[in-house]
């Protein structure tokens, strides 16, 4: 699991926040990985993992968090020190020339990421969601489980356009 961003720029921890909970939880075979941002090594640390999760904040994510799978991409436009999470399973690929493993991205919306910035008070309620849900997932920690956290969200918006859903499956 990676949890990336900068606590001392607001809502721009919330993945970290997000991974300290995790390991304040002692989650049973969770590897844990935050940085400040995604770099073209993390792609090494994805090895031998089955599931990938990757933790962040968007300033354009969905009230109160996105849910969703991702896949590796090659193309992408980076540095060697800013990577979006499917550029790091680009790198997987290309470089251990296999595919990287099955990962997802929660992507927790936040709205003050300035330089000294606390969390705000939206984003402190966001993290709470986001929290819950990530409880949820570790309780059925399995690739099918979370595809259909992500199906059913999708139905139920089909079901009832411009009803207010659960962010699952949203776009980050």
């Amino acid at each position: 699991m990676f949890g990336w961003g900068n606590v001392s720029r607001g809502d721009d921890g919330l993945g970290p926040l997000l991974l300290a909970r995790i390991a304040e939880a002692n989650w049973a075979d969770a590897s844990l990985i935050e940085d400040f941002q995604l770099q073209l090594e993390h792609a090494l640390d994805l090895q031998g993992a089955d599931l990938a999760l990757f933790l962040d904040a968007g300033k354009d994510t969905p009230t109160p968090f996105a849910f969703t799978e991702i896949h590796a991409r090659h193309g992408m436009t980076h540095t060697s020190h800013a990577l979006a999470p499917e550029a790091v399973l680009g790198v997987y690929e290309k470089t251990l020339g296999r595919s990287p493993p099955t990962s997802f991205l929660l992507c927790v919306r936040g709205e003050s990421f300035e330089l000294g910035d606390g969390l705000s008070a939206e984003g402190a309620a966001r993290l709470e969601s986001a929290w819950a849900f990530l409880e949820a997932l570790d309780r059925r920690r399995d690739v099918q489980s979370w595809r259909a956290r992500i199906s059913a969200d999708r139905r139920e918006k089909n079901k009832n356009p411009g009803v207010p859903q659960s962010p699952v499956g949203g776009k980050s």
